[in-house]
């Protein structure tokens, strides 16, 4: 048997003659890795082998792939006749199996054939495609003999021998001796070790295991007791294909729409960002009223436009954080809309994000939010690839059956991802439900756009010939309804929601309009000229004479109530003394305007507009609500003169922290006095110690620049008495008193005159 030295440079040596394909495959399975240089292909063998890589690996094959690696691992270093012999399954496959394993290096041919790499056994494990034997011995005997061992056997030894091969393959083996003949096996137990059909587990003579041949010959020779290869069926139903690609294009159209409305309203009302970075639950109860959808279709809008790109966070007014479109979302408005389409597709295909599990509690009882970073599984995204991969396998016209279709379509995806995920059931469920409201399906079918895109393709031009062409015109009518006969165009359709409330939608949206709805045209800036004359441009009806009162009405009552900001007001019944402080050259910056013949309004608050009126020479007096004069005057407040006792410890302190800060005051004022108006160049070590020494020898008084052990800098003005040993010691006015200093967090030196 080779050894584990000569299997690496065996697969090492492939390696180098490997093509860029078969290198891609390798490196797809282990996307940790980066791209080896020629030189480094010995190493990539040896972290091929690393566990962590080889359960990465593992997880991108299927049922078929895992049992074939398991076979191999049971045979041990064999050959491809003797794979094809102990699974269940047809040689053509097993073969291309083995094959796309040695590509992807999880397998290797040695000096004495066919093996898998160390680490699969582990990595395996007891999961799906794993048969649970162990590696036959190296010195197994043919099968034949083992049959033979396994017919000699009584009842209760055989029985004991398949209790131990359902049970894990190991045993305890009490007080049964290890070493017997079969002649003077005395229990079941020392039977079965005498025969060597258990054997002693190295390292533990107490416990015994199951060899892989025994297992194998349990099994009648196969490590699988049903085919591997047979791919399950998914049950269907019959459905006409036009009427699939019509009930997606109808859905796929409706989530374009949607998206647009979403974000146009939340261009000029953005939601809130939660401290978690999510949605709060009242802003996505009100996107389900604005949309009119429920909220797993809602969550699914917003995720899908944040996942295109369209829908982020900034800073509004007031510096809150809040979500808003982006400016691809001007961009993705002027495509058609397939192209829309495609964009949202795309993006919730690469999606990692769970839309599905908002609205709904986590373990600890909390409501998961919308677009919060914790929503989301690494799985997923191929557990959506996967699924529509299987759809696309259906026929056109193949639609999943009512009851059965579902649970037959998890079965074929896990068959092809058996390893991931826990949640593989809900994901597939989640996602024909979110395809469909994508319109990426239709009646539980595939559309045939659809199919295009899960094979790489475009299929914006497969989906524009299902669309309906956007109409530019509505139908008004006298109950100040007006109906669009289909699809408006998104400029047409996005002015109508101004200035009109939508009251259904469907194949002709009905539009409603009120006062309110007009006030909303006129509070964005529309003119009563502009609306009268854009619902005479749309209307391919006479304008109802109802909607013309209806627009002059809210027109006639529009800016009646004016609302303004003021700090302060001003009154008199001299109407020239109120004019006089308005023209005054001073009072400029009071931010006076007349509201009436004796009133005036300041932006100015009340506290400071007195001041500067007496400034100007004025008398004013401050006015309660209730129309009173008030007089303000602080209240003249007394105390008991105190007991001269002598100086207190209390008052001790206090004129000595008193006598701390005038003196640091007065060391500021004179570094400040000092300070140069353009900062210096930084000191080094040796430069400072100059300028020190210099400072010791004449006795003058420095600025220092210095940097404390937190990182603070701040100035100090000192006497220096000393330098030695890299440290300073001076006289620090600040604190009054002589202190140490570091030299080498000494920034700056500068020289100070004397008083």
């Amino acid at each position: 048997m080779a050894t584990e030295e000569t299997g690496f440079r065996s697969l090492a040596d492939q390696l180098r003659s490997w093509d860029d394909d078969r290198l891609a495959g390798l490196l797809s399975a282990r996307p940790d890795l980066t791209t080896p240089a020629p030189h480094d292909f010995g190493q990539l063998a040896s972290r091929a082998t690393v566990r962590a890589s080889l359960a990465r690996a593992l997880d991108t094959l299927t049922l078929l792939e895992l049992s074939v690696l398991d076979a191999l691992v049971v045979a041990g270093q064999t050959t491809a006749d003797d794979v094809r012999g102990i699974i269940l399954a047809e040689p053509g496959a097993v073969d291309t199996t083995l094959a796309r394993l040695v590509d992807l290096a999880l397998a290797w041919h040695g000096r004495g054939g066919l093996r898998a790499v160390s680490g699969v056994a582990d990595a395996l494990g007891s999961g799906p495609g794993s048969s649970g034997l162990r590696p036959r011995s190296p010195d197994a005997p043919p099968a034949a003999e083992v049959e033979t061992r396994l017919a000699g056997l009584g009842k209760p030894a055989r029985a004991m021998l398949e209790h131990v091969a359902a049970h894990g393959g190991e045993a305890d083996a009490g007080s049964a001796r290890m070493t017997v003949s079969p002649a003077d096996a005395a229990t079941p137990a020392e039977e079965l070790i005498s025969r060597r059909l258990l054997v002693p587990l190295p390292g533990r003579r107490s416990t015994v295991q199951l060899p892989g041949e025994v297992g194998l010959a349990l099994r009648g020779g196969r490590t699988t007791t049903e085919p591997v290869d047979a791919v399950p069926p998914v049950v269907t139903g019959e459905r006409p294909a036009r009427l699939v690609d019509t009930a997606a294009a109808g859905a796929a159209y409706e989530v374009v729409r949607r998206v647009e409305l979403l974000l146009d309203h939340w261009g000029s009302h953005p939601p809130a960002v939660l401290r978690s970075g999510g949605l709060a639950v009242r802003d996505m109860r009100a996107t389900t009223e604005l949309l009119g959808v429920d909220v797993p279709t809602a969550a699914l809008v917003v995720e899908t436009a944040s996942a295109a790109g369209l829908l982020s966070t900034r800073a509004d007014a007031v510096g809150d954080e809040v979500f808003c479109p982006t400016d691809a979302f001007d961009s993705w408005l002027e495509q058609p809309p397939a192209a829309r389409w495609v964009v949202l597709v795309r993006a919730w295909l690469a999606s990692n994000r769970l839309p599905a599990l908002v609205g709904t509690r986590d373990a600890q009882g909390k409501t998961r939010n919308a677009l919060s970073p914790e929503l989301s599984s690494y799985s997923v995204a191929e557990s959506r690839a996967g699924t529509l991969a299987a759809l696309a396998g259906l026929a056109p016209g193949e639609v999943l059956a009512g009851a059965t279709g579902l649970p037959s379509l998890v079965e074929r995806v896990a068959w092809h991802r058996p390893r991931r995920p826990r949640s593989r059931a809900d994901q597939v469920a989640w996602t024909t439900t979110e395809a469909a409201v994508l319109g990426v399906t239709g009646l539980d079918g595939l559309a045939s756009y659809s199919r295009v895109l899960v094979e790489g393709g475009d299929p914006e031009q497969a989906l524009a010939a299902l669309l309906p062409d956007p109409v530019d015109h509505v139908l008004l009518q006298a109950d100040l309804t007006a109906v669009a006969p289909g699809p408006l165009e998104s400029a047409l359709a996005r002015q109508l929601q101004l200035v009109a409330d939508v009251e259904s939608r469907g194949g002709a949206t009905v539009y409603r309009f009120t006062p309110g709805s007009v006030r909303r045209a006129l509070d964005v800036g529309w003119t009563a000229v502009e609306v009268h004359g854009f619902l005479a441009s749309v209307s391919r009806t006479p304008v109802p004479q109802p909607l013309s009162y209806l627009v002059d009405d809210a027109v006639r009552t529009f800016g009646t109530v004016r609302v303004g900001a003021a700090e302060s007001f001003l009154r008199a019944d001299d109407e020239a003394a109120l004019s006089e402080l308005l023209h005054h050259p001073k009072a400029a910056a009071l931010g006076l305007r007349r509201l009436a013949p004796t009133v005036l309004v300041s932006s100015t608050p009340v506290d400071v507009l007195l001041g500067r009126l007496r400034d100007l020479g004025a008398a004013p007096v401050v006015e309660a609500a209730d129309g009173t004069v008030q007089v303000l005057r602080p209240d003249v407040l007394r105390a008991r003169t105190p007991k001269d006792r002598g100086p207190s410890h209390r008052s001790v302190r206090e004129s000595a922290r008193v006598s701390a800060v005038v003196a640091a005051v007065r060391s500021g004022d004179r570094a400040a006095a000092v300070r140069p108006s353009a900062p210096g160049t930084p000191l080094t070590p040796s430069g400072a110690l100059a300028a020190l020494r210099e400072a010791v020898e004449t006795g003058a008084t420095v600025l220092i620049g210095y940097v404390d052990n937190q990182g603070v800098s701040s100035e100090r003005l000192v006497d220096p008495v000393s330098v030695e040993g890299g440290s300073l010691t001076a006289h620090d006015h600040r604190v009054d008193d002589v202190r140490t200093f570091a030299v080498h967090r000494i920034t700056t030196v500068r020289p100070v005159e004397a008083d």
